[in-house]
């Protein structure tokens, strides 16, 4: 379009400093994001690995990776521009700045570089500042400001906690991330264990965050109440079940996400946004408080965006002081951990080729001594734990599922209907094959840390097909069973980057060792994060 040209829309204020052929294409622009017209959205944004495009989740870096972005976000809300800022950068180069008034309320802005082609302008970097949103419904289930106020003065001073709606709050209702259970049960009368040492240490609570329903999931999806973004990769799954508080940690919106883990669900989602998580030696954390799913697994976890405040964390809550029912066992200085890393090399053999290749590349960096090493089929322990956790989580909610029939979402009700099945001779035979399995670890870890990747590889994109959810959730929990069948401390660090069709994604490097030394393990961790120059 010739620059003399009129075009719609110049009374907005702005407007009349834009070229026209440019002015057309950003409303033409705006008219595709409205009516989420995927096609003319790609076709707007310039072809290459170099365009870019950054919101309040995180940046994307090329063209692709905002082409899959976009293509489940699923529009945006109606809205009007109602002032444009023009600046010419170069010939053929251009910066525009518009406001944007949301027909529901709010204000938004929009910042984008626009450069002429042989198509035409295109747009080679864009950021998106929506509307602020106080209470991302996805995210939490109730927030305060704060919601409960910690201890003045603490080592946890000035922290805020994230908590999974599975631990009591006094005054809330336990939720498990199914509406129908928040309303069948009644308001707690006191704080779980575990929330009470933070707030005694100085944080205090922000809010209730999500889990997937009854924490049975690793994926991070709640049929009832959304997705959680991913707060490292956006159009990426969080991971689960401690979806809510990882994305809280991850977003900003919390320093502290106080989760369980039982068959993974502080590591996944550690991994997959780029977090710290530890899952504590089984039963060293009191678990008062805490709705169960599989009492022989279920463990107490925190998450954090750097290793720094988790060692707080872990100093505090695992000491004598910090807990009021810790009994008197202090994790190890990391001294006194063995110097001497193993790698499962079954691990290895399950994990994507690009997890593979960084992670050998890691361990080339280190400081340490690695050798390789056999701890058997990881489906052997998968299976029989499977039949333990199907069992136990059958019992703790098979009642409240007979009187709630379809209250549940369908991935998490097929689970229920398998566990439902297992007889008492398969669980009987599950925990006789735990207990060689459970020694084998124990022994590696008797005079050294085990060390593989997190999970397979990056978080999936959350518009997967369930077949591919399902093989990644399968690959996942063989390289985090063994870890729970033998009651073992385990961290998540973020210490890989691996390509993804997303863009650059985390993977986490997951340490574990022997049981109660959880503290040291932490202090280890960072050491090698340390040694790589990793914060």
């Amino acid at each position: 379009m010739a620059e003399t040209e009129r075009v719609e829309d110049t009374a907005i204020p702005g407007a009349e400093t834009v070229p026209a052929d440019l002015l057309a294409a950003f409303l033409a622009y705006e008219r595709a994001i409205l009516a989420n017209d995927l096609d003319a959205l790609d076709a707007f944004f310039a072809p290459g690995e170099g365009t870019m495009r950054g919101d309040d989740a995180g940046l994307l870096v090329g063209h692709d990776a905002i082409s899959a972005f976009r293509s489940l976000r699923g529009g945006v809300s109606g809205r009007d521009i109602e002032r444009i800022e023009h600046r010419a950068l170069a010939d053929d180069v251009a910066l525009i700045t518009s406001v944007s008034r949301f027909h529901a309320g709010g204000r938004g802005l929009q910042t984008q570089v626009w450069t002429r082609t042989a198509e035409g302008w295109r747009i080679t970097a864009a950021h998106v500042s929506p509307r602020p949103r106080a209470f991302d419904r996805a995210i939490w289930r109730t927030v305060g400001d704060p919601l409960f106020q910690g201890a003045w003065e603490g080592p946890l001073t000035g922290l805020t906690v994230a908590v999974k709606d599975l631990f009591a709050i006094k005054g809330y209702r336990i939720g498990a991330g199914n509406p129908a259970y928040l309303e069948s049960v009644k308001p707690e009368t006191s704080m779980a264990a575990a929330v009470a040492d933070l707030l005694r240490g100085g944080a205090s609570l922000r809010g209730i965050a999500r889990t997937d329903e009854f924490a049975y999931s690793v994926a991070g999806d709640n049929a009832h109440y959304g997705t959680p973004p991913n707060g490292a990769v956006p159009g990426a799954l969080p991971g689960g079940s401690s979806s809510g508080p990882a994305s809280a940690v991850s977003t900003g919106h919390a320093d502290i996400g106080l989760a369980t883990d039982t068959a993974g669900s502080v590591r996944v989602p550690a991994s997959y946004q780029g977090l710290w998580g530890l899952r504590t030696t089984h039963g060293l954390v009191p678990r008062q408080g805490l709705l169960p799913l599989a009492q022989s697994f279920d463990t107490v976890g925190w998450l954090t965006r750097d290793g720094a405040t988790l060692q707080r964390v872990a100093d505090w809550c695992l000491s004598y002081d910090g807990s009021a029912s810790t009994e008197n066992v202090y994790g190890e200085s990391s001294d006194e951990l063995p110097r001497r890393l193993v790698v499962p090399a079954e691990a290895l053999e399950i994990v994507e080729p690009d997890t593979r290749a960084a992670f050998e590349a890691l361990l080339e960096r280190l400081e340490l001594p690695v050798e390789r090493m056999r701890i058997g089929a990881l489906a052997a322990y998968q299976e029989p734990f499977r039949i333990v956790q199907g069992a136990e989580a059958w019992r703790n909610n098979g009642e409240w599922l007979r009187a709630h029939p379809g209250s549940v979402g369908p991935a998490v009700a097929e689970r229920f209907r398998a566990a439902a099945a297992i007889t008492p001779d398969q669980e009987r035979d599950a925990r006789a094959a735990l207990e060689p399995l459970k020694e084998r670890i124990e022994g590696v870890v008797g005079d050294a840390v085990l060390i593989l990747p997190t999970v397979p590889g990056p978080a999936p994109m959350r518009t997967a097909d369930g077949a591919r959810v399902d093989a990644v959730r399968t690959a996942t929990l063989r390289l985090t069973t063994p870890v729970a069948v033998a009651g073992i401390p385990a961290v998540s660090a973020p210490l890989l980057t691996i390509p993804s069709r997303l863009g650059p994604a985390p993977v986490g490097v997951c340490l574990a060792s022997r049981a109660g030394t959880d503290i040291a393990l932490v202090r280890l961790a960072r050491q090698l994060a340390a040694t790589l120059e990793i914060a």
